[in-house]
């Protein structure tokens, strides 16, 4: 089994869509202080939210990069 050196470029399909979505989020909710990536994320997939599958595996993803260095 050959080792992907590459798979985050695979695992990427719209790159910046969910950073898109967070700075949708903070529009649309001026009287609160803009949240982070990471916040928004976990917004995304705290249990009963409200979001799709789509954007619950691009929060995911985006916590998994977040802990790349």
């Amino acid at each position: 089994m050959k080792s992907d050196k590459n798979w985050i470029k695979g695992a990427i399909k719209k790159p910046g869509a969910f950073t898109a979505q967070r700075d949708r989020y903070n529009k649309a909710n001026p009287t609160k202080r803009n949240i982070s990536t990471s916040q928004f994320a976990n917004k995304v997939l705290k249990p009963g939210s409200s979001y799709s599958g789509t954007t619950k595996r691009r929060a995911n993803l985006a916590k998994t990069l977040g802990k790349m260095r």
